[in-house]
């Protein structure tokens, strides 16, 4: 693998919020809603179809839309039951693909399509040993500190999970009640499981600033793939153009260099940090032309979408290895507003 792919220096990756620490964003992703019972019977009833607006309504229904809009590959990022922005976004996208004049509002035209995926929604899933075991280790706020650690993996057997299942650990917990999340227990977990993608000759990346979305086209320019996706910042704008992938680097390191952050502390040094799902890149960066720019991953998916970033692309960790997957050296990619 070329070293500038396993050595990222760019002015990107990271977060305005990605210096907050991560006990604070796990607060942040649990706000303080009515009580809403989410359970497997629930969000498995396909003949439940009420008709849905994005009005950060929490329902079992908007569990049920965003776990097959996710089979479909038209992600809503981190599943949360609540229909926010990128469940909004998703919606739209999916409608307009399937030609159904329903705009942003999920319709019964929607819940017909969706509902031609028969698979449950939730499923139980059993906890093993190999899970449990982690290891599992806070992750420090400041990027010396971080730079000291082997390797930036999971804080915390939830937060595995929650990753494994696209889901915030928030609603796994309701989907839980009382349980202990521990190896040989059972639980309730989205079904996830995507149909995978098949790389064709003619695909295309097209980035929206607008619509705050990645897609991936296929030679007719159809979509086959949707993410919500974070793309820049006032300080650090998307840098709209055409532009090429020129390949991908998996669990790639990340150097820090502050001297190409506007809001960088004084007192902040370089420091290289390990690879890992908490990385400021995630597991997996796709390396455009355009110098120090990149389609990448996030240690914290709750933020896609609804934070800015310093330039880059950013996406859910499980959205960026799906698309890193079909991408290809000299593919297009297009970032547009």
């Amino acid at each position: 693998m070329p070293s500038r792919l396993r050595l990222i220096s760019l002015c990107c990756a990271l977060a305005q919020i990605a210096f907050i620490s991560p006990q604070l964003h796990a607060a942040k992703r649990t706000p303080t809603v009515k009580a809403v019972r989410f359970d497997a019977a629930s969000a498995n009833n396909a003949a439940a179809m009420p008709v849905l607006n994005p009005s950060g309504q929490l329902a079992p229904a908007v569990l049920r839309v965003q776990i097959l809009l996710d089979r479909a590959h038209f992600s809503p990022g981190e599943i949360d039951g609540r229909f926010g922005s990128t469940t909004r976004g998703a919606v739209a996208a999916f409608n307009a693909s399937r030609k159904i004049d329903s705009g942003t509002q999920v319709s019964a035209a929607t819940w017909k399509v969706l509902n031609l995926d028969p698979a449950p929604v939730i499923v139980p899933y059993t906890i093993t040993a190999e899970d449990a075991a982690g290891p599992f280790a806070p992750i420090p706020v400041e990027m010396a500190d971080k730079a000291k650690l082997p390797a930036l993996g999971y804080e915390t057997l939830a937060e595995a999970l929650g990753e494994r299942f696209h889901v915030s650990p928030a609603l796994l917990a309701r989907l839980n009640p009382g349980k202990a999340l521990s190896a040989g227990a059972v639980i309730q977990v989205p079904n996830v499981a995507r149909p995978p993608l098949t790389k064709s000759p003619g695909m295309t990346v097209r980035v929206s600033r607008s619509e705050g979305s990645v897609e991936a086209l296929d030679a007719s320019g159809a979509i086959i793939a949707r993410y919500p996706a974070t793309t820049g910042s006032e300080h650090d704008p998307l840098p709209i153009g055409n532009w090429k992938i020129n390949g991908v680097g998996w669990n790639p390191t990340y150097n820090y260099n502050p001297d190409l952050f506007w809001d960088a502390e004084p007192s902040d040094k370089k420091a290289k940090l390990a690879a890992g799902p908490n990385s400021p890149v995630g597991p997996v960066w796709i390396d455009l032309s355009k110098p120090h720019y990149g389609i990448h991953g996030t240690p914290v998916p709750a933020t896609i979408g609804k934070t800015t970033s310093h330039g880059c692309i950013r996406l859910t960790n499980w959205d960026a290895i799906e698309l890193a997957k079909v991408v290809a050296p000299g593919m297009q990619a297009v970032l547009a507003e």
